[in-house]
């Protein structure tokens, strides 16, 4: 039996299946969009919708999320993300 996996959002706090978030992922010191979610290393996920990562990049809930400050790039790209769903 395939157990599903449980993520929660960064931005709204609520819990989701794996396959309905974005993952962004932090690999030996670099950040990618985890499109897949085949990649190894720390994560985060934010919820699939326009909401969720327009805030995301508003209130830049991934540094809060990895402790860091990420690269405007990565913010970038969940915008592109966000316009192409």
């Amino acid at each position: 039996m395939h157990i599903k996996q449980e993520r929660r959002c960064v931005v709204c706090r609520q819990s989701k299946q794996q396959n309905e978030m974005l993952r962004v992922a932090k690999i030996d010191g670099n950040f990618v969009l985890d499109i897949k979610q085949k990649l190894g290393g720390r994560g985060a996920y934010i919820c699939k919708n326009a909401v969720c990562l327009n805030q995301a990049i508003k209130k830049r809930a991934l540094n809060r999320a990895f402790k860091c400050n990420l690269p405007e790039q990565i913010y970038n790209e969940i915008g592109e993300y966000e316009q192409s769903i």
